[in-house]
């Protein structure tokens, strides 16, 4: 693999940050090591699966850690980057914050829904264009219309037993 290849695959990255608004993380070296590994996962898989995930070589297994991964938003919003740290928050990105370690959210076992409950998570609607989405927290931006969290309120609040 070629340094040209690295730097290719960033710009497309920063390029997918921007439209999205997120941040790739501003330790460059490290950054194109983990763009490195997904480069790796793709030639290897066949899909960019994280580098930092020990993948089962089958995409319907994968497809939550097949990068940016299921996880991201929320890691992020929580935790100020996602699970590798190539996603960061805005503070990362400035330098305001430093990247720190975060709990893994894969394979977690799912409690199992009180009787008579409707949802495990919370449905957040974008005001902006109805978008909506299951997770606990909303995204830092609309992937459909780029509005920001603010501009997403809870549709259904997931039931807390």
């Amino acid at each position: 693999m070629s340094d040209e290849d690295i730097k290719a695959y960033r710009k497309g990255l920063e390029a997918v940050c921007r439209r999205a608004g997120f941040y790739l993380n501003p330790e460059n070296s490290f950054t194109d090591e983990l763009i490195k590994g997904i480069i790796i996962n793709n030639r290897r898989y066949g899909y960019e699966s994280c580098p930092c995930r020990l993948a089962k070589n089958d995409r319907q297994k994968d497809i939550d850690i097949i990068c940016p991964c299921y996880y991201k938003d929320d890691d992020v919003s929580e935790y100020g980057s996602c699970y590798c740290g190539l996603y960061v928050s805005k503070e990362i990105f400035e330098k305001k914050l430093a990247v720190n370690s975060i709990p893994e959210r894969r394979n977690k076992p799912a409690a199992a829904p009180a009787a008579g409950s409707s949802l495990s998570t919370n449905v957040w609607r974008c005001n902006v264009c109805g978008y909506l989405c299951a997770k606990d927290n909303p995204p830092d931006v609309c992937p459909i219309c780029k509005a920001p969290k603010e501009r997403f309120e809870i549709f259904i609040k997931k039931d807390n037993g």
